[in-house]
């Protein structure tokens, strides 16, 4: 059997890799071997059977398939690069990548492997932290075919509940995810303009997010959560859902692929302005959803609610 590794233990990412090694351990006789920045983080990983292996160069050399999922395109770009440019041989290994990327980062990479006689597979994921609990991701694949067959079990209905083929051009599900974070940050956007709206007109943001959940689905619905809760603003002690600057990258990365094929993002523009200054006024430790604070200001409120941390 190949053996399957993992890097990358953020909040997404040991969630992803928990529901892998629980699948691996009913159906293999190996583990999960998995790498991380903080090897502390793959604990949970450790208690279910799974193997800890601190080289990334080590990891690449016993696996057949490596899952990646990192911050942005240099951590992912500096990772490869450990074994691209080394004399270990990657013949025939098979690089899945579930990070939000730029198109062009992705077609380097691709160059990068296929020099070295490996695939690779772009594979970034759609949905939050508790949906990567839940194994219920939307993944984008595209990639050789040959690398997509291998990697799709690993995928379906053990990490999500979906997954979209994009094709074999690994550029292609990276413009979608691109594409999808467009709707993701327009949709914060207009569920925190929607319940200030409720708070400040008397309607009251119980009702509103009723209806939010009801008429817009449950993802809308869990956005206004984020809110109410006062998630957008957690405890600095905490990891947000969606951190604010991954969600400005991904917008930027909007922006660059937008200009090039002449594409106005006019709506992007005020949410990702909303955020920046959300992060100017309280720091990192905020979620993507932040820009409701920045909205409450403008109408006159503490950017903090009464659930959130206070400063």
């Amino acid at each position: 059997m190949t053996r399957i590794g993992w890097y990358g233990l953020g909040s997404m990412g040991l969630a992803m890799a928990t529901n892998l090694q629980k699948h691996l351990a009913k159906s293999t006789p190996g583990s999960l071997l998995y790498s991380n920045r903080t090897m502390a983080r793959g604990a949970p990983l450790k208690a279910l059977g799974g193997t800890p292996e601190s080289s990334f160069s080590k990891l690449v050399s016993q696996c057949g398939i490596i899952f990646t999922m990192v911050s942005n395109d240099v951590v992912l770009e500096n990772l490869l690069s450990i074994v691209t440019h080394s004399n270990q041989s990657l013949k025939d290994k098979i690089f899945v990548d579930c990070s939000t990327v730029h198109p062009e980062t992705v077609g380097r990479i691709v160059r990068e492997l296929k020099r070295k006689e490996a695939d690779f597979l772009a594979a970034p994921v759609f949905g939050g932290n508790p949906i990567a609990v839940d194994g219920k991701l939307v993944f984008a694949i595209a990639g050789p075919k040959r690398a997509s067959d291998a990697v799709k079990p690993l995928i379906q209905d053990v990490m999500g509940r979906k997954v979209i083929d994009c094709g074999e051009d690994a550029q292609k599900s990276a413009l979608l995810k691109i594409a999808g974070n467009i709707i993701t940050v327009n949709l914060l956007e207009a569920v925190g303009e929607a319940q200030v709206f409720a708070e400040q007109t008397g309607l009251g943001t119980g009702a509103m997010e009723e209806l939010i959940g009801e008429a817009f689905g449950p993802v809308a619905g869990g956005y206004s959560k984020r809110l109410t809760t006062g998630a957008y603003a957690p405890p600095l002690d905490s990891r947000p859902g969606f951190g604010v600057s991954l969600a400005i990258k991904d917008a930027n990365h909007a922006f660059t692929v937008a200009s090039e094929s002449n594409v106005k993002l006019p709506a992007l523009e005020v949410a990702t302005n909303n955020m920046v200054a959300a992060r100017e006024y309280a720091g990192e430790c905020l979620d993507a959803s932040s820009m409701y604070g920045i909205l409450r200001q403008k109408a006159g409120l503490e950017f903090w609610n009464e659930k959130s941390r206070q400063g």
